[in-house]
This record gives structure tokens, sequence and C-alpha cells, in this order.
């Protein structure tokens, strides 16, 4: 007997008024249920923060044929229809766009964007059926591309047209990228990639970024997956997620390049990417350049994002939290393990850089030095825990204030040097790393969700002993890690270094127009004096020097110049329109940061060179 198919729910998208920033959608329910839910999502998967996308959805309306359907909003994104059986359910609606994120919807006369999870309201009951899209152009968009992850049905050259989804959740995981943007592609280890760039000048060498992304994604493909260029392994396989096989048809990078932004949100089989257009790499004898060709300081930045994002193809898209093994999109989705899934694929990104070649050791650790400085340097460390920090960033990681530096610690930044220790640990007793330990945990969760006790169960078979003590000091409590000690074992030079003057009177500023406090570090000297966020420091007036009266301030470094050796001197400050004098006692300098340097190459090569990876 033949099972009957059901009609896929579908989403009709049209962009009729470009300059209202607004999205028309169409959802056709073929199938409705009597009182049937429609739910848009509160937040997107990667970003966990409740972001409240249904404030943007307005003129919800229904009909069942001509007949009017009333839509019953029982809260702030949920609404109840009463339908008649067996008769398609048309819902219409607009989106307003004009979030220039990753995480939103975008659209205005030179580009579109938008994530599922801002447009596509999800049926209730039926979000495990196939689903489907169909983008249609508006006027003025003639020169229009299309791009996005989802597999095509039927399409024009442009790529507008009818796209489908195996269900809701890889609907909205395929965000879709719209309008006049370079497009280019390679292909990583058998797979297709297509890297597209909106806003990119005429000065940008997409030659480069092309052949540096293909590098990364190479480079990370092995990682996971071992040598895929072998006769054995020409193709890769594509019928599964276990170890050893390549789940990926295709990806897709989709890069915004802008005045000033940064950052990326990964998705199954692609990922979403904001920089500052200034970071892009450039052609070589532009108008005015320099003779000696160099790229962009900022660009090593963007690779590290590119790389970033990649690396969460597999752990976090697939290899995941078991409390994330299915999304609620209507409230937070609670989990410890953000320190795994964010801070090891920070602590891999810019490592995977130096393996591919892209950059060298120097840099690599004047990339972790920066990180190990930034964590040092954030008294929160010895208040939360990181897998603490992990639960809380629903409220706290997403919903930064002035008092964050205090009250909490990065799971990106201190969860990487929990893998650097725990890296250099395994390395250090000789019978495995945590490369290995990645891949044995891909095999053992099948490239699915994952626990604590997975990784420590991994540690445990391949390291011969447990690691429980060690995850309970790095990751459950506040402890500093032992950073240095293993980073010496591994023929690094760690160098005592004077801290920055913020950092040494405990101030987190803003030059701009003025000397602005933004945060004031616990247990520092400017707490101790008063300080407050939102202060403008105005001048400094050394003790013993009433002669000369107070010296204005527009930035830190004037107020090195007028301090002088003084150990105490009077501020005055400007707090709510109030000037008011400060006494502030000058710390003694203190070497608090650090600076790494290579003191035996053929230990630090072992470590940041190429690795065998075992099929």
């Amino acid at each position: 007997m033949r099972r009957s198919v059901v009609p896929a729910i579908h989403y009709r998208v049209e962009v009729t008024n470009l300059h209202a920033h607004l999205f028309s959608i169409t959802l056709t329910v073929p199938r409705p249920a009597q009182q049937q839910t429609l739910r848009l999502p509160a937040w997107i998967p990667g970003s966990y923060l409740v972001r409240e996308f249904a404030k943007n959805l307005q003129n919800l309306q229904a009909r069942q044929g001509r007949r009017a359907v009333a839509a019953l909003q029982t809260d702030k994104a949920t609404w109840v229809l009463d339908c008649a059986p067996d008769q398609p359910l048309e819902v219409r609606y607009e989106v307003y766009a004009f979030d220039n994120s990753v995480r939103t919807a975008w659209l205005d006369a030179t580009r579109g964007f938008f994530n599922g999870t801002s447009l596509c309201l999800q049926v209730d009951g039926q979000q495990d059926q196939a689903h489907t899209l169909e983008l249609v152009a508006g006027a003025g968009m003639e020169a229009w591309s299309v791009a996005t992850g989802l597999d095509a049905v039927k399409v024009n050259r442009h790529g507008f047209g009818s796209y489908t989804a195996a269900n809701y959740d890889t609907l909205v995981d395929c965000p879709v990228e719209m309008g006049p943007f370079w497009s280019g592609s390679f292909t990583a280890c058998g797979i297709p990639h297509r890297f597209v760039v909106a806003g990119a000048p005429p000065s940008f060498d997409g030659a480069k970024l092309l052949a540096d992304t293909q590098a990364i994604c190479e480079a990370e493909i092995r990682f996971w997956h071992g040598d895929t260029s072998s006769k054995k392994h020409s193709k890769p396989r594509n019928n599964g997620e276990g170890q050893g096989l390549i789940s990926l048809k295709s990806y897709v990078f989709m890069l915004n390049a802008v005045a000033d932004g940064y950052g990326g949100l990964e998705h199954k089989n692609s990922t979403a990417l904001i920089c500052k257009r200034a970071d892009l790499p450039r052609l070589p004898r532009t108008l005015l350049a320099p003779t000696t060709h160099k790229q962009p300081e900022g660009y090593t930045t963007l690779l590290g994002l590119i790389s970033h994002e990649y690396f969460h193809t597999w752990n976090v898209k697939r290899l995941r939290p078991a409390e994330l093994a299915t999304y609620d999109y209507r409230a937070e989705n609670y989990t410890e393990l953000l320190w795994f899934f964010e801070g090891f694929t920070n602590y891999y990104d810019d490592l995977l850089l130096r393996r591919a070649g892209l950059i060298d050791n120097a840099s690599y650790l004047k990339l972790l030095t920066k990180t190990l400085n930034g964590v040092a340097q954030t008294p929160g460390r010895k208040v939360q825990s990181v897998a603490q920090a992990s639960f809380d960033a629903w409220i706290k990681y997403y919903r930064q204030d002035e008092n964050t530096p205090n009250a909490t610690v990065s799971y990106y930044t201190k969860g990487s040097l929990v893998a650097l220790c725990l890296d250099l640990t395994l390395r250090a007793e000789g019978r495995t790393t945590l490369d290995a330990v990645m891949r044995g945990l891909w095999s053992r969760c099948q490239g699915g969700p994952m626990t604590e006790q997975d990784l420590l169960a991994v540690l445990a078979e391949l390291a011969g002993r447990s690691f429980a003590s060690e995850l309970a000091h790095w990751v459950h409590s506040t402890k500093d890690l032992p950073t240095n000690a293993l980073l010496e074992q591994h023929g690094i030079q760690v160098h005592a270094e004077p801290d920055q003057v913020a950092q040494q009177l405990g101030l987190r500023v803003k030059e701009s127009g003025g000397l602005h406090i933004q945060q004031v570090l616990r247990g520092g000297p400017a707490e101790r004096a008063g300080f407050a966020s939102g202060d403008e420091w105005i001048a400094v007036q050394p003790k013993g020097t009433d002669a000369h009266g107070a010296w204005r301030l527009n930035t830190l470094d004037d107020f090195t110049l007028y301090a002088g050796n003084a150990k105490k001197v009077t501020v005055l400050i400007a707090r709510d329109k109030c000037l008011q004098r400060l006494e502030l006692t000058l710390p003694k300098p203190s070497l608090d940061a650090v600076r790494l340097s290579v003191r035996e190459a053929a230990k630090v090569d072992a470590w940041l060179g190429p690795q065998p990876v075992s099929q």
C-alpha cells in the first residue's frame, strides 16, 4: 500500500518595496489543524539571546478560500487560527527588515538578507514535514542574485525561484543572501564551496580570499576526516555523519562587508559573516598603493572568523550539546557546554590558520598572547566558572554592561584556554592529542548530541587516565589555568610584561571627543578612588604642582604625560553634568601581562605544525 504524500508547507517571500524595508510573506498550509497554532521563533541557534523577532512582524491576515480566518494572538509570538477541515490555509504578513547583522533580516535598495527564524512562522505540529521556499524579486532587483544553502527545485539563472527543505529546522538553518554581490567558487576535498561578498570595494582581491579560504576548508575537513586526497577517499562520502564520513554536499560563505562591523553565525552548510570593508584582501599595485604590497592587518582577523565558523560545521552544528539535540524556538535552551563548543572552536580557529600555512608561529603566538592577557585582565574569572558562563550566556554574555568584566568570564576566551591546557597536557604525557580526542568524540557520538561525560570518556580512553580532576578545576571552578607552565614545557618562552595603563588603573575607556569611562574593574585603583562608568575624565593635577593648576586630558597618554612620577593625583571628572574631584593613588608598575616567544623551535613546530591524521 502506498503512503500518501503530505504536501509541503510553502513560504512565498516577495520584495515589494525596497525603501520600506518590508518582506511580504505568504504562508500556505495545505492541511491545517482545526485549531492551527503558528509561532515565530524568539531566538536563533548559535546566538544565545531571546531577541523577540516577532516585534518586526505586522499585518497578519489569514484566509481559507474566500473565507477570512480570525487569528487570535495568544502571546508575543503565537497565533491560533480556527480553521475549516481539509481546506488549505493561506496566511499573509509582512516583516520589517532593517537589522544589518547576521542574526535577523535586512532589506534596502542595495541588499537583502534574512534568516528563516525572522521570516518564517512555524506551523505547530507540522515542523517535521517538507517545507518549500519561493523567492520572488521585485522592481529594482534586476541585477540581483541569490545565495543560500537550501536545495534548489526550480530557479532562474539569478537564483530566484523555488527551494526545498526536509523540515522546519533545515529551512531556518539556511539564510538567504540577495543582491548584486561578488561571487566566486572553489572545491575543497571534492566538495563545492561558494563565497559571496556584498559591499566589496574595487580594491578587493577575490582570488586571494578564495585561495586562503580553500586552504582553511581543506585543513579542517582533513582535521575531522583524515586525508581525503588518497585514491581510496578521492571522492568524499556523503551518506552519513560518522567518523571518516563527510556529510557536506556543498557549502556557502555569505560575507557582508561594511564600514565597521565584525561577526559570524554558523549554519549546517553555510555561514553568514560581517567584516570591515577595509579588512578585505586587496589587489596588488592599486592606485596610490605602496611599492611593497601588504594585506590589511585585519585580514588575519577575517581569516580567523572564517576558520571559526567553518569549524562549527562539525563542532556545534552536528556534534552538539545534548540539551540542544532539538531546538525549542520559544524560549532559552540552556547548556553548560558552550565553553567546549565555542571555546574549543576558538582554540582551533587560529591554530588551523597556522597549520594551513596562512600565518607563521610568531603571528600565532601574538594571537594567543592577546587571549591570555584578555582572560587574566578580567576580574570576573574569579567570580564565575566557565561552565556557569555557558549557562548564563542568555542573560550575561549577550547583555554586556559596565559590570560585565567584574561578574563574568567569556566562554570563548577562557574556553579556548581550557582547550589549550588539555592539548598541551595530553601532548606532554605522550599518548594522544586534543585533535585525536575531537575525532574520538565525533566517532563516539556519531556526529550528534554529546555530554561532558562523553568528553571525559574519550579522554580516559585515549589518554589512559581520568581527566575529571582537571575539568573540575579548569571548567567548574574559578581557579586560574596552568597555561604558563604548560607553554614552557612545549618550547615557549613566557615573558612578564607591564600591563597597559588602563589595566594598571583598573579602567576600560573610550577616547573619542574626550576621555570617557566605560568600565571600572573590581579592586583597582580607579574603583578605590571612586570612578564610575559614565564619568568623563576631564583633568589631572599631581600633588605638589598647584602652581601649574590642572592639566586637560583627552587620552590616557595625556594622563601619563602630566602625572609624571607622582604617587597621588587629584582628578577632575564630570558625572551627570556635575564636576567632582577624586583622589587617585597610583599603583606601583606591575608585570602582570605576558608576551610569548619561541624558545625551542622543534617543540613548537611539533605542536603548531602539520599534524598526522590517521584514517
